[in-house]
């Protein structure tokens, strides 16, 4: 049965990735690669015994006892160091290389988050989000919080939400003037916003701070979506040919148990046969992914679609040939203005997506069976990261390898109650479809 989970009849190239055994050198352990050059540091020749007589038998025994004893010194500190890069480290790293494994790595750790920093708003709305997003951070301090700094992050989003209103109003089309001024004006001097998110953090009170603090970043979040009626860059003119979405979309998955089992109750709730699943698609950040995904649900292609479970992943099949288009590669690099294509992030030299792949529920798609540049043109995979097997600083070792194009937002606890065999019933682009362009509009 084992051996039969690695058959590329079942399951073709673009799902080798996932196996542990199959990765490239570049993702194996750091445990591993130092204890590898730690053994070809001590089998090198000597230069310090150089003057030695190489026939002196009892001498080269003893010396090769010495050797055998220090490289199991190296290898015994290398496997029990907390840090493998730590300056002691026989072997050099640059700073930004140590972004797979450094534990400061800031990396959304959830799919909102994620979809919150993918919007291209206002540079002070992006202020105000970024000033908030740290008390995130702060808050998962075990002891003495720093209420202190989250006090003045929020009197930060303040004083730039007041100075700059007119610049936050004016990126709002005119047509949503109205809400975005109703919006604003419940951020600024509405309850349960900033004004009790600065009360609250006096009160030194963690679980009030937290609900107050998602509460204005969900109002922060849908000011910036005004702010952001379509694509702030222009697609490359080979591209047009492909469906794209110009904003967000919100598909609906209905999960349906292939042996006639049902997924266990949510609190308080009755065993199901049908589980619901939404997605929400970012067509900001992989417009090309996420419009031909988008067209998919809407012609039908996953209505009785089974689904595979594969190491971390839930993948679908692969589907006719002919549903979809082979869409290149589309990753947008953290810090870019659009998306490269055809090509992968090096992770392991600091280069970050703005959708990762190391979040539990992040939807992206398979690779082609033709050639990794391109993404295939039906299978996708709901991402089940475990930081478990991933690097120290919570990136999973195939990340910047995928186009992620969007997350789990509701029913994130079916994921792991999906087995094999288990089907798509029906697939539904409940959101978003004013912003898909297909080929053939102008």
């Amino acid at each position: 049965m084992a051996s039969s989970l690695l058959s590329s009849a079942i399951f073709p190239r673009s799902l080798l990735p996932f196996h542990p055994s199959l990765r490239s050198r570049s993702t194996r352990t750091p445990q591993t690669r130092s204890i590898r050059l730690d053994i070809r540091c001590i089998s090198a020749r000597n230069p310090s015994t150089e003057f030695l007589d190489p026939n002196d038998s009892l001498l080269n025994n003893g010396m090769r006892r010495l050797e055998r004893a220090i490289a199991v010194i190296l290898i015994f500190v290398q496997i029990s160091s907390p840090l493998p890069f730590a300056s002691w480290s026989p072997w050099s790293i640059s700073p930004a290389r140590a972004v797979l494994y450094s534990p400061d790595t800031k990396v959304p750790r959830t799919g909102e988050l994620a979809l919150r920093k993918a919007i291209p708003a206002n540079t002070n709305m992006k202020a105000i989000q970024d000033s908030l997003e740290d008390i995130s951070y702060l808050l998962r301090i075990p002891q003495r919080k720093p209420y202190g700094t989250m006090e003045g992050n929020v009197k930060k989003a303040l004083k730039i939400a007041v100075d700059d209103k007119e610049s936050i109003l004016s990126n709002i089309p005119t047509n949503l003037k109205e809400k975005g001024s109703v919006l604003y004006a419940s951020l600024v001097d509405g309850k349960g916003r900033l004004q009790s998110l600065i009360q609250y953090i006096k009160e030194q009170d963690p679980d009030k701070v937290s609900v107050s603090l998602a509460s204005s970043l969900d109002t922060v979040a849908e000011i910036e979506l005004l702010q952001a009626p379509g694509l702030s860059f222009f697609l490359p003119e080979q591209y047009l040919k492909y469906p794209r979405l110009t904003g967000r979309g919100t598909v609906e998955l209905t999960i349906e148990k292939g042996d006639g089992s049902t997924f266990s109750a949510s609190a308080g709730g009755e065993p199901r046969k049908l589980a619901t699943i939404q997605v929400v698609i970012d067509g900001y950040s992989a417009p090309l992914t996420a419009g031909n995904f988008a067209k998919l649900v809407i012609d039908g292609a996953y209505d009785g679609m089974k689904l595979n479970c594969v190491n971390q992943a839930i993948l679908s099949e692969s589907g006719p040939q002919n549903n979809g288009f082979s869409v290149p590669l589309e990753i947008m690099p953290a810090g870019q203005f659009e998306p490269l294509y055809r090509t992968t992030l090096n992770v392991q030299d600091g280069e970050l997506p703005v959708l990762p792949l190391s979040v539990y529920g992040a939807v992206a798609m398979a690779h082609s069976e033709v050639s990794e540049e391109y993404s295939s043109p039906c299978q996708f995979f709901f991402y089940l990261y475990d930081k478990r097997s991933a690097g120290l600083g919570g990136l999973s070792f195939d990340e910047g390898q995928f186009s992620v194009f969007g997350y789990t937002t509701v029913g994130r606890e079916i994921l792991p109650q999906i087995k094999t065999g288990d089907f798509i019933r029906s697939a539904k682009l409940v959101q978003g479809q004013d912003r898909l362009i297909l080929p053939d509009e102008k």
